[in-house]
């Protein structure tokens, strides 16, 4: 008689769990996408390299001091440097916006 019982109880406990499962599963298809978020700047270079867009290839604000430009351009070189795969054109552009923080422009822009 308990085995009747017992039987009865798991199928609706089961049934149960299936409905809130697939009600879950539909709440969750339903939902709004978040936006991802966009860790790097997505866009091309300017002609003449300006101090914010510099401060976007370094990845630091535009008024930092000086040493703070030092270490965010040796972590991106290092990361981007020619001799370690990278591209002549990234390195050129990351040593122009190097340049460009510490107010050393030159009126010619990139070799490139």
């Amino acid at each position: 008689m308990a085995t009747p019982f017992l039987a009865g109880v798991a199928v609706a406990a089961t049934a149960l769990a299936g409905r809130y499962g697939i009600q879950a599963w539909q709440a969750f298809k339903a939902r709004p996408p978040r936006p991802k978020i966009k860790k790097f700047y997505e866009g091309g270079f300017q002609p003449t390299m300006t101090k914010r867009e510099a401060a976007l290839i370094l990845g630091i604000r535009e008024n930092v001091p000086a040493e703070k430009v030092k270490e965010a351009h040796r972590k991106v070189m290092v990361a981007n440097h020619p001799d370690a795969g990278g591209s002549h054109f990234l390195a050129s552009k990351i040593n122009e916006a190097k340049d460009v923080m510490l107010g050393k422009t030159k009126s010619s822009g990139s070799p490139f």
